[in-house]
């Protein structure tokens, strides 16, 4: 809008300085209507909530039994693993007043037994970098291997699978297609400078097994409206941690089974693997609980409730009701190992204050918008049974000795 109104400006500007012996009233007219509706426009632009708030819950269960040897799956596990077992918390305020941030708190119920509030401080802009780590294109060796991608619960692998990407081809299109998710985008904690954030360097304590987010909350800063209150009930508080087991050896299929979720509303798998390709190359193979060919990547974090809507209906995910699923034999009977992956989504908390009228006029604006987002995630070793184990030190330096998968397919981008 303030680009176009720019240009705008600017024509009428020069036309009036080419013929300003000549201006008419109509013309001046004009040029006042033009002005008034970008200065509106502007005023449009700068309009939005007081404030926002964003809370982000997530109940994590890493489950790692036997598990041994490096190599490829040493890198994958150490690309995918995003931490240890627990509940975290993280929250994020935008106060319109204060672009550059403001020191806020969060006052808290007794339940999630963290003391009585959480400080939100600003995010503060990065520094400058400290040089690049990007290497120049006659450094990099020429990526080799495939990638393998099966998809769907069953015995026995589907016709027309797997779906492979030769690494070396480099084909940017097919490249594309191939790693095209059907995941969506649920906005939610950013840590984007300006915002206030909890955690932070002042407060990072470790929230406890037995918090619950039920209760009263309430928000306080400057600029921050008095009225930023809200309840959260049982339906939205943290899920309980993935609860899943695994029957069976790759070359038979491997049947998964797991604790229903009384609040999850969708469920996904995702298994990733590595094995040597018949040229000696490493192959990286991937599988999903999905029906339709996909990745699997953008699905293994939090989702909005129309995305879940609309992956259910497309049986990318499953139904809340489903409590097991097979990963048909042979996809990872060569692999050197395989970890699984399991998300379940939870409800969408969505707040406004005041509530939007029946007949709302245009432009109208809430005092102050809320969000919770919801998800459980588990990981363990797929087709091994037993008691959850630890990586030995000498297992982790073996996982580095090959390179991170993600920065493989990353060396294709970058000649």
């Amino acid at each position: 809008m303030r680009h176009t109104c720019a240009c705008i400006l600017h024509g009428s500007q020069k036309s009036i300085h080419a013929k300003r012996e000549k201006m008419t009233t109509t013309t001046r007219f004009t040029l006042t209507v033009l002005m008034s509706a970008c200065a509106i426009g502007a005023h449009a632009q700068s309009r939005g909530p007081a404030a926002q708030y964003w809370v982000d819950l997530s109940t994590t269960n890493t489950s790692l039994p036997g598990m041994s040897g490096g190599g490829l799956l040493g890198s994958i596990i150490g690309a995918s693993m995003g931490g240890g077992s627990g509940k975290t918390l993280d929250a994020e305020l935008q106060v319109r007043a204060h672009p550059s941030g403001v020191e806020a708190s969060h006052a808290i119920p007794a339940g999630l037994d963290m003391g009585a509030s959480l400080p939100l401080l600003p995010v503060r802009p990065a520094g400058a970098g400290r040089g690049s780590d990007r290497h120049e294109a006659g450094d990099q060796e020429k990526p080799k291997g495939r990638i393998l991608l099966y998809w769907g619960c069953g015995d026995n692998i589907r016709p027309g699978q797997p779906k492979v990407l030769d690494l070396a081809k480099q084909n940017y299109g097919e490249f594309t297609q191939f790693f095209g998710s059907r995941g969506g985008y649920s906005k939610g904690v950013q840590h984007k400078p300006g915002n206030s954030v909890w955690p932070n360097e002042r407060d990072s304590k470790r929230v406890p097994e037995n918090a619950s987010l039920q209760g009263e909350h309430a928000v306080a800063g400057d600029g921050v409206p008095a009225s930023l209150k809200f309840s959260v009930g049982a339906a939205n508080d943290f899920l309980p941690p993935v609860r899943l087991s695994s029957k069976g050896a790759p070359k038979d299929g491997v049947r998964l089974e797991w604790q229903a979720m009384q609040h999850a509303q969708a469920y996904f798998l995702h298994a990733q693997g590595g094995a040597k390709g018949a040229n000696g190359a490493d192959d990286m193979i991937f599988w999903s609980s999905s029906e339709k060919p996909d990745n699997g990547w953008s699905l293994m974090s939090y989702q909005s409730p129309a995305q879940i809507a609309n992956l259910l209906q497309q049986k990318v995910v499953l139904s809340p009701s489903t409590v097991n699923c097979t990963v048909p034999k042979g996809i990872f009977d060569k692999a050197d190992g395989a970890m699984l992956n399991m998300i379940a989504y939870g409800p969408e908390l969505n707040l406004a204050h005041p509530p939007r009228p029946a007949k709302a006029p245009a432009g109208w604006q809430p005092e102050w918008t809320a969000r919770v987002r919801i998800k459980s995630t588990g990981m363990t070793m797929l087709g091994m049974e037993g008691g959850a184990g630890e990586e030995s030190a000498g297992q982790r330096d073996n996982a580095t000795e090959t390179p991170n998968p993600i920065n493989l397919l990353k060396g294709i981008f970058s000649r």
